[in-house]
């Protein structure tokens, strides 16, 4: 007579599911899912009471409807992350971004794990980890962006819940703020030179942003409204390319009413630098190729630098520039929000309405602005001269 086999275990079945005892004397639990797939626990039980809580946790998640295929989050995260960024069809500087901070920040460290191994401790010490090597503005931005795509997941029922729950982890401090006085505009445009000097003046007094004024056409200029019609972009991407697309929201397009004093500069830059013909380029380097920004940026840097103004004063804060010296000149923040090209669904229900002819006024206003703190400049001027005559251009 044979003899009965040792290494058997002995199965007890449920009305849901069933246990199993080792011959080592821990217990297991398995149970058929939706599909008819047999799960098993993944981890033995020390009784067979503790296997049975186990089951009936899983049957009270599937009464509720919240049970989980347990194999769902087994899915790498360099390979959905990089699906998550072609999926969103962004612009192509925002796609720059994105991949930007995927390859530098959070593939390194969750590129080769699973969704559901990516734990609210691990991405707290990922963020401590980035925060003392690299600035708190971009791990805020990698932060938000590794939120993004893990919420998208679990939309997706690939996780249960998203583990990036640190408060406040995805707010950035702002890099605007600086404001530049008139006289350190004009001093810039100057200091720039004569072929990029218009360029600063619509940055400030437009104000727009470096994507727009690099697509800017004559056929955008009206001389006698005195107004520029904003309608495309055209970003420079880290290849050099320009990526020409629609402006940044729809409020980009726009048409922007320049104050009177920029007359001068206008004419002569679309008699001096402009492309000919209706769709020529307004800004165009010394090879008449469109102006590329490592070679703008130098000769920021360097007009930067004989100003005096700090080393982190970028070209776009000559656009906060713009808003402050609208707004001490009367417009509201509707107004500076129109000039500027911005839109939100909260401003939009904040914010009261400005039409074209309230930009004119606040064009006009910007334009009265400048000329008497330019008078007075050359006032003190000449007292500090002695009498001396300084002769500018109005």
């Amino acid at each position: 007579m044979a003899k009965r086999n040792k290494s058997k275990t002995k199965m007890t079945m449920r009305r849901f599911g069933a246990v199993r005892q080792y011959r080592s004397g821990r217990w297991t639990a398995s149970y058929l899912d939706p599909t008819g797939e047999r799960r098993r626990a993944p981890e033995t039980f020390e009784t067979k009471t503790d296997a049975e809580i186990w089951l009936s946790q899983v049957e009270a998640d599937m009464t509720r409807d919240t049970w989980r295929n347990p194999d769902a989050g087994a899915v790498n995260f360099a390979e959905y992350a990089k699906k998550w960024v072609v999926e969103r069809n962004v612009a192509p500087l925002t796609e720059e971004l994105y991949t930007r901070l995927l390859r530098l920040h959070l593939l390194p460290t969750f590129g080769a794990v699973d969704l559901d191994e990516i734990t609210p401790p691990h991405v707290r010490e990922w963020r401590a980890e980035r925060l003392t090597t690299t600035g708190a503005t971009t791990v805020a931005k990698s932060y938000r962006l590794l939120k993004a795509i893990l919420e998208t997941a679990t939309d997706d029922e690939l996780i249960r819940r998203n583990p990036c729950r640190i408060r406040g982890a995805g707010k950035e401090v702002s890099q605007s703020g600086q404001v530049a006085t008139v006289d350190q505009v004009d001093a810039l445009a100057d200091a720039v030179g004569p072929r990029w000097r218009l360029m600063v003046y619509l940055g400030a007094y437009g104000p727009m942003r470096p994507e727009e004024l690099a697509e800017l056409r004559r056929k955008d200029v009206d001389l006698d409204a005195m107004t520029i019609r904003v309608r495309m972009a055209a970003p420079e991407l880290a290849t050099g390319r320009r990526a020409l697309g629609e402006t940044k929201s729809d409020a980009g397009k726009r048409l922007v009413a320049l104050p009177a004093f920029l007359r001068t500069d206008l004419v002569r830059h679309l008699d001096w630098y402009a492309e000919t013909g209706p769709s020529g380029l307004l800004f165009v380097g010394e090879r008449g190729k469109p102006f590329r920004r490592s070679t703008f940026g130098r000769k920021w840097r360097k007009a930067r630098a004989y100003v005096g103004l700090p080393d982190d004063f970028r070209f776009y804060d000559l656009r906060h520039t713009g808003h402050t010296l609208s707004t001490r000149s009367g417009a509201t923040l509707k107004d500076t929000m129109v000039r500027a090209g911005q839109s939100s669904e909260k401003a939009a229900l904040i914010y009261q309405h400005s039409d074209h002819e309230r930009q004119k006024e606040v064009a006009g206003g910007l334009d009265r602005m400048v000329r008497l703190t330019r008078e007075k400049g050359r006032e003190e001027r000449e007292k500090g001269s002695g009498g001396a005559q300084v002769v500018r251009e109005p």
